[in-house]
């Protein structure tokens, strides 16, 4: 099966009441554990590349990875995605170098601004069967290349959804109704919260058409101890419950972006493996234990969060 975009993908996702793991890479080693676990519980997968993995891994090396995960995992459908395009410069580069799915994060933009632009990667996009996904409202957090202070952060304004996804032509929308990028969403002794009164909003007004949520990982405490207990200092990481992202995937939520939770799962397992093996040097030695560290949490994801094994 060749790479896919998403628009099977999600219509199944919408209907069934699960949503699609869409998993930051940045190395082999990610790619392997994602897709192994994918495989495994016959899971449709998005892998997704940021601006920074572009910059730090090079476009082509990330896309020949993806490549080979198709060959080596034919049976599950597979789409590569770009993660918080800023620009359409960008979103273009990456559908011309193979990417199946765009994403333009037009979000910090005036209203007008962040409309034309999205409009104008879709109308390309579109042309080359690729699917564009665009963000309104705004996640307070920092992870890879986007950092935005909480002051200025803004949940999705329901009554702009209509007219933006209208006049766009995009195909998902990504909305902030409570998450946050990176590890410490919320100050110590802050209870979570998810705006759901907002979604179903949007649901409503938007039937039947595929909402995304960023900033989704939730900070698995189990791993935090474990960085922490081997010479981390990750005080106060907090992230969001799992069991509220459940509920968004049985509504309109059709893709969960995860990318913290797998660096904390390979940091930790790496952390862990040279302290208890100070005498190692050879990076197949530590870095196979964190591509299984990969693999196990993408199939929690998969099993507590998403509900989407045997989908593919």
């Amino acid at each position: 099966m060749p790479l896919v975009n998403t628009t099977e993908m999600f219509k199944k996702a919408y209907t069934g009441g699960y949503a699609i793991g869409a998993f930051n890479v940045n190395n082999m080693e990610i790619v392997q554990g994602i897709t192994e676990a994918c495989s495994e519980l016959k899971a449709p997968v998005i892998l997704q590349v940021s601006a920074g993995a572009r910059k730090y891994a090079n476009h082509t090396y990330l896309t020949k990875l993806v490549e080979a995960a198709v060959i080596e995992n034919p049976d599950i459908p597979i789409a590569l995605h770009l993660d918080h395009g800023p620009s359409y410069e960008l979103c273009k580069d990456c559908i011309d170098g193979g990417f199946t799915s765009v994403m333009f994060d037009g979000s910090s933009k005036p209203y007008e601004e962040n409309v034309e632009e999205a409009r104008k990667v879709a109308q390309y996009a579109h042309k080359y069967n690729v699917t564009v996904e665009a963000e309104l409202g705004q996640l307070a957090g920092i992870e890879d290349e986007v950092s935005v202070d909480a002051d200025k952060a803004h949940f999705t304004d329901p009554a702009q959804v209509q007219d933006f996804v209208t006049r766009t032509g995009v195909d998902s929308l990504a909305i902030a109704i409570g998450t946050s990028h990176g590890a410490y969403k919320f100050k110590p002794g802050q209870k979570p919260q998810l705006r759901f009164d907002i979604l179903k909003e949007v649901a409503e007004r938007l039937p039947g058409f595929p909402i995304v949520l960023h900033g989704a990982s939730s900070v698995i405490p189990e791993f935090v101890q474990q960085i922490n207990q081997y010479g981390g200092q990750m005080p106060d990481a907090i992230g969001i419950p799992e069991e509220m992202l459940r509920e968004a995937a049985k509504m309109a939520v059709c893709k969960i972006n995860v990318d913290s939770d797998l660096r904390l799962a390979m940091t930790a397992t790496i952390r862990k493996y040279f302290a208890e093996n100070p005498s190692h040097f050879d990076p197949r030695q530590y870095l196979g234990p964190a591509r299984t560290a990969i693999k196990n949490m993408v199939e929690h994801k998969i099993n507590v969060v998403l509900g989407c094994a045997g989908k593919a």
